[in-house]
């Protein structure tokens, strides 16, 4: 069971994510993954940034910041005294080791890859010993886990990959006997180790890949995200006032919705999980009555061909063009490899077969570096005027149609369209993957609202689904 930000985000929350874990735990063996405590992790990363700067102060108010914070959850959590004490001086020890490495960078005016993982990791260290103990609170037998125990990683900091075998070995070793023993671990999400044991982080947000990780190294039954929604939903409802939970979806579903914005699910969530088919849950930890969304390797297809829409709009759109790139061989080649060079992660390529043009998307906090990766890549093709642009568009947005029966379903493109032209909706670029779960397009940002609306109604998406059941040969609800 992974607990995000909000979750977790006070005293209370706290409370009510150690009784859902006590809940289960009377059924089987649970391991918890937990993110920082609300607004934590930002504070943590601006006072990283701000002692870059030469701010002094920034880590001694950082300090102070997360003794009150977290003071005040142990006072409203924990009756035991020296439960309260113990807890206390973690605490203590912990916020001080990040105002120890905020001074460091302060005065070195330097932010290493290595120390921003150090310090964005506080947060999970300390919301991991506040859950255990509210378990223990709860009369379960509960320890915080470091994740640096259990998750090995390669050296990527800020982005790093699981080493899953040997995530496998050390994860078994250290949580298995626990659970054998009644024991429930907390382990802190979005953190690893090296091989060298040097602190890694997965990214933010990465606490949803911690959970499958571990959920896939110990052969967990179920995963179950627990977030503050109430599962995946056709659309973002701040953009469509009808949108619905989806009771059932694909792994590639989800995949393709995570992967083009849809905040729910880290893009690499479903990586660990995917050969071992363990189902996936999201679920809202504020009325953990409600089922969610199960995710599942085949999902039940939507008879209508789309299942959801999302959309991003913190993106930008880089153009490489001109008439001299025609029948040039490597421009491609040559575009993303400058793009790989500064870890821009590319969401969507649209190129016409004149080749007079490329075009992608990136997120926008990655367009600045990637234009001058590739104005130095084709420094001599611009100089000879075989390249004659390379532009960037930051008014821009991605809007996503995903569905898995949208492969082999006729009409699906012609409706789309469709319904745009009648929206006044003008697309700037299309794409489509080789596996048809999504037609991905461009529109300016003030159309991304009109967009993802026309399409949610053309589906008929805020209207509960029907699928064929084998079994009983009949349209079902979904």
């Amino acid at each position: 069971m992974k607990f995000g930000g909000t979750s977790v985000g006070d005293a209370t929350r706290i409370r009510g994510a150690a009784k859902i874990v006590a809940d289960a735990a009377r059924h089987g063996g649970v391991v918890a993954v937990v993110s920082a405590m609300s607004g934590v992790t930002n504070r943590l990363v601006e006072a990283a940034l701000a002692s870059a700067e030469g701010c002094g102060r920034a880590g001694v108010e950082l300090r102070e910041s997360l003794r009150a914070q977290h003071a005040a959850a142990i006072e409203a959590l924990i009756s035991d005294e020296a439960e309260r004490a113990r807890l206390t001086a973690d605490v203590e020890q912990i916020a001080g080791d990040a105002a120890t490495l905020c001074r460091g960078t302060a005065m070195l005016r330097e932010l290493t890859p290595r120390a921003l993982d150090a310090i964005s990791s506080v947060g999970e260290r300390l919301s991991a010993r506040l859950m255990a103990g509210a378990l223990k609170e709860l009369g379960l037998r509960s320890v915080a886990v470091e994740a640096t125990e259990v998750i090995v990683t390669d050296d990527e900091h800020g982005q790093a990959e699981p080493l899953m075998d040997e995530t496998r070995e050390r994860a078994t070793k250290r949580l298995l006997p626990l659970l054998a023993e009644g024991v429930v671990p907390v382990v802190t999400g979005f953190i690893g180790a090296s091989r060298g044991g040097t602190l890694t982080t997965l990214g933010r947000g990465g606490s949803d890949y911690s959970a499958t990780i571990l959920g896939a190294a110990l052969e967990a039954a179920e995963i179950i995200i627990w977030t503050d929604v109430d599962g995946v939903l056709t659309a973002d409802p701040r953009l469509v006032s009808d949108a619905r939970t989806i009771n059932d979806i694909s792994y590639a579903e989800a995949a393709e919705l995570a992967y083009f914005g849809a905040k729910v699910l880290h893009p690499k969530t479903l990586r660990p999980v995917a050969d071992a088919a363990i189902p996936v849950w999201i679920r809202n930890s504020f009325e953990p009555e409600k089922g969610g969304t199960k995710i599942t390797p085949a999902g039940h297809p939507s008879l209508s061909g789309v299942k959801a829409i999302t959309a991003i709009s913190d993106v930008s759109l880089i153009t490489v063009g001109g008439r001299g790139i025609v029948d040039v061989p490597g421009v491609a080649a040559k575009t993303f490899t400058a793009a790989a060079s500064v870890r821009a992660n590319v969401l969507m390529i649209s190129q016409a077969s004149s080749q007079n043009d490329i075009c992608f998307i990136v997120n926008a906090g990655d367009a600045a570096r990637t234009v001058e990766a590739l104005r130095r890549a084709f420094a001599s093709d611009l100089a000879h005027h075989q390249v004659e642009h390379i532009n960037v568009d930051s008014g821009v947005a991605v809007v996503a149609a995903v569905g898995e029966r949208m492969r082999g379903t006729p009409g699906i493109a012609g409706r789309l369209f469709s319904a745009l032209g009648r929206r006044g909706v003008n697309i700037v670029a299309i794409a489509q993957g080789s596996s048809e779960y999504n037609v991905s397009f461009v529109v300016a940002a003030g159309a991304m609202r009109d967009a993802v609306t026309a399409i949610h109604h053309e589906f008929n998406l805020h209207r509960r689904d029907s699928r064929f059941d084998a079994e009983t040969r009949s349209l079902v609800e979904v």
